[in-house]
């Protein structure tokens, strides 16, 4: 593909935080984008209409990645409507309020490692199947979106959602190893204190200094790397995840 047309890509949870500036950037950097979203009908238009002004056809499409029949309609409407999918960014993420290991409930963790760990399997799965040769496709490229908490742990805040993104993180390796003669590269990325409205209240005045950096990191930022790794520009990387968290 020509730095001017790079074919199509899906974003999970593309409507808003992280997942909407990566639609947004992998728009500009010549991408035709299916934007993923749960419930946010109206998020998910503004992104499309930015997609848009960067001059790429782009489609939202309702879907909850933790259920395997909407997973499969959310993949064969972006493929019907866009064309064959070369890229999918495995994005879908929440967090639970603070609290020690100590006070969670199985309902709880549950929610948590449904929506983080066990979609991201579902996505990448169902991800392997459009674009590995093996299974007739082209080749392509899998972006799963982990956390710095992945390596950290967030004591004291929320372990439970570190662990599910270190689930993640195994299957970025794990998954690379599996389809590396498939024409599928399999990369993460680890972000870190990023301003977006998954924190709670004040968390970012707390710990966003914390960084050696001095400072929280934007979307955007996150973004360009997101954008680079679905590149061809990142061809030879695989089985890896970048860190982007101000060094923290």
């Amino acid at each position: 593909m020509t730095d001017g047309q790079r074919g199509v890509v899906l974003v999970t949870g593309g409507s808003r935080g992280i997942g909407a500036a990566a639609s947004i950037a992998l728009a500009a950097d010549g991408w035709d984008v299916g934007v993923n979203y749960r419930t946010q009908a109206d998020e998910a238009a503004r992104v499309v209409k930015a997609c848009a002004e960067q001059g790429r056809r782009t489609v939202a499409v309702q879907a909850d990645v933790t259920q395997a029949d909407q997973l499969e309609r959310l993949f064969d409407t972006v493929t019907a409507e866009l064309g064959p999918i070369g890229a999918v960014i495995n994005n879908a993420g929440v967090v639970s309020p603070a609290g020690r290991v100590a006070e969670y409930d199985a309902e709880r963790l549950e929610r948590v490692f449904r929506i983080n760990a066990v979609s991201a399997f579902l996505v990448a799965g169902a991800a392997v199947r459009r674009m590995s040769t093996a299974y007739g496709g082209n080749g392509g490229v899998l972006v799963n979106i982990s956390s710095r908490a992945a390596v950290l742990g967030s004591a004291g805040e929320y372990v439970d959602y570190a662990a599910s993104k270190a689930a993640v993180d195994a299957l970025t390796v794990g998954l690379a190893n599996e389809v590396a003669t498939e024409g599928v590269r399999v990369v993460g990325v680890r972000p870190g204190l990023i301003e977006t409205d998954i924190h709670a209240p004040g968390r970012l005045d707390r710990l966003g200094t914390t960084p050696p950096l001095g400072r929280p990191g934007t979307a955007q930022e996150v973004a360009e790397v997101i954008a680079f790794l679905a590149s061809d520009r990142a061809s030879y990387m695989t089985g890896t995840s970048v860190d982007v968290s101000g060094g923290r």
